[in-house]
């Protein structure tokens, strides 16, 4: 009890010293937004041919006919109550689209981390107990060439062999087939939902949907837990407690498992939390290649009209949810790690 509660004691102060990084993060965006080339009330005022006074409208209701520093204060104290502003794509609030389409990039995120994990532990395991080997060239080759293609190549390689060549793999637009009655919405995470409300058929059909673009972002982050993993488990199999373990007669798997690999996974907890905060802002190129409605592509829609508030909502979003990881993180490697003290 006393670790945990100085696990968490950590946690607090950690999430205390990052509200001023998100403030700055808030400010950024929104001075950064204002400097790029283009006007979004000449976009939403139907094209560069549209009036003057048809402009001017419009950027009366988007409020840009005000000063700048005054323009910053109303922004700020709106996000303080909770409104993050209006998109003029979807005519939503912006808080509502991201909850709406939150939910389809976490699941995507999370079954690609999932998959990575499960194939970048034991690869950089296998490497580490055979360093030099054929099996630990190999695994490198593999880890090197998931960082050099670029995620929509992967992406488009898939879908030409698993759906075009094999015919495996469903088609390629978006979470769940045309022909498939949507599930109640419960969690938003429709694997989840379908499950929930007993429609085997329904929860197939969604996951051969997620697989191909959940593979694409998961060949992506392999490499770098891969190489993590063997790492860290060259270092546990030369410590002392490895070397006492093997002399008091311990089985070699037995040691591998219960003293090395408990060791050597705490760097790939901390590891993976940056991956998956990574994950959930980069993966707007594997969103866009398979049309899955997240967040990513919503911003990057956003950003290419000059829409203002769905981006700074999606960066305030990323921000926040990078600052909740990295805090999760600390809690899960003070407990997996009781050595561990409050900064």
């Amino acid at each position: 009890m006393g670790t945990i509660g100085a696990t968490l004691l950590r946690a607090g102060r950690r999430f205390v010293s990052s509200l001023p990084a998100l403030f700055g993060v808030l400010v950024f965006t929104f001075l950064l937004m204002r400097v790029l080339p283009g006007d979004p009330a000449v976009f939403f005022a139907s094209g560069p041919n549209a009036g003057q006074e048809e402009i001017e409208v419009i950027r009366r209701q988007l409020g840009l006919d005000k000063p700048l520093p005054n323009q910053l204060a109303i922004y700020l104290y709106e996000v303080g109550r909770g409104n993050l502003g209006r998109s003029m794509m979807t005519g939503q609030p912006v808080a509502k689209d991201l909850k709406e389409r939150l939910p389809a990039s976490l699941e995507l995120t999370l079954t690609a981390l999932l998959i990575a994990l499960v194939s970048a532990v034991p690869l950089g395991v296998l490497a580490a107990l055979r360093p030099g080997s054929l099996v630990d060239h190999g695994v490198r080759l593999f880890c090197s060439f998931g960082v050099c293609v670029p995620t929509f190549v992967s992406g488009l390689l898939l879908i030409y062999v698993f759906y075009y060549l094999l015919g495996f793999a469903p088609d390629p637009t978006g979470r769940i087939d045309i022909f498939t009655t949507m599930p109640p919405s419960r969690t938003g995470f429709l694997i989840i939902d379908f499950l929930l409300a007993g429609d085997v058929e329904g929860w197939w059909a969604a996951a051969r949907q997620l697989m191909l673009p959940a593979l694409t972002m998961a060949l992506f982050v392999i490499a770098p837990l891969a190489r993590i993993t063997r790492a860290s488990m060259l270092v546990s199999l030369g410590s002392d407690f490895v070397r006492t373990a093997r002399s008091v007669g311990l089985s070699w798997w037995r040691i591998v498992v219960t003293y090395a690999l408990r060791n050597a996974i705490l760097p790939v907890i901390t590891i993976a939390g940056i991956v998956f905060s990574t994950m959930l802002g980069a993966n707007v190129l594997v969103e866009k290649v398979f049309s899955w409605p997240g967040v990513a592509s919503y911003a990057l829609d956003a950003l290419l009209v000059s829409d203002y508030a769905p981006v700074q909502g999606f960066v305030l979003l990323m921000a926040t949810i990078f600052v909740i990881v990295n805090l999760l993180v600390d809690v899960l490697y003070g407990i997996a790690d009781p050595r561990a003290t409050v900064a």
